[in-house]
């Protein structure tokens, strides 16, 4: 790449940006069905032909914020995770989840409005593409990783499934998780759908007036969480 050939790839990725930050503070302001093109163009000092060249459609740029979300969280849970091996005993997985859920918690208090672009009202619209599969994946699979080591050390025996629900536990354990037992991959998703409820419950206010203490109470649903999927805590 020449020196020329640089700075211009420097210059693209410093405008992207800006036009993110722009468009991120559109989100808070207006929210997202409202984000425009033309008034992002205008607020970052392009005209709106100039913008398109970096994003062609709204939805584009609505894409790279979605993706973008979904890795600074999936960065932080696969961060907690990380540190929490290196802070706990190695087999307190119940440590690791806890960890990993209220980083998860952390990370969506400090940055609600891109919290609810990937976990709130659908944009009108809009319909997500496969790119945002991978990283909206990222927290479930860290998730996945600790029932998966605590598996394979303890055996853990989440709750029993009743018939009616086994084909479909079966069908969520080789879609997402083939080597753990069907009964396993059920509990987790309950788990993680509750996880995001209660984090949802805070961030878009359905707590004021009911949780004082919410760093306290998330941290003790979180616990139970993990108990009620089979995971133990550790000495």
């Amino acid at each position: 790449m020449t020196s020329v050939q640089g700075a211009r790839a420097r210059a693209r990725i410093e405008i992207t940006a800006a036009i993110k930050d722009e468009a991120r503070a559109q989100l808070a302001a207006e929210g997202a069905a409202k984000l425009s093109l033309r008034a992002v163009a205008r607020e970052v000092g392009m005209v709106s032909s100039a913008l398109y060249r970096y994003f062609p459609s709204r939805d584009d740029l609505l894409t790279a914020l979605i993706i973008d979300a979904y890795d600074a969280v999936g960065a932080v849970a696969e961060q907690a995770l990380a540190d929490s091996r290196a802070a706990t005993a190695p087999d307190d997985h119940l440590a690791r989840w806890i960890a990993v859920c209220r980083a998860v918690r952390a990370w969506a208090v400090a940055h609600p409005h891109e919290y609810a672009l990937i976990y709130g009202s659908p944009v009108p619209g809009y319909a997500a593409p496969q790119d945002t599969i991978g990283p909206a994946s990222r927290v479930a699979l860290v998730l996945i990783e600790i029932a998966r080591e605590a598996h394979a050390a303890d055996g853990i025996a989440p709750p029993a499934v009743p018939a009616a629900l086994r084909p479909e536990a079966e069908r969520m354990a080789a879609d997402f998780a083939h080597d753990l037992p069907p009964a396993l991959a059920v509990a987790m998703v309950t788990a993680w759908s509750q996880l995001f409820g209660l984090v949802s419950f805070e961030v878009f206010g359905q707590f004021n007036r009911v949780v004082e203490d919410r760093e306290t109470f998330f941290a003790t649903a979180a616990d139970r969480l993990g108990r009620e999927i089979g995971l133990r805590a550790r000495s």
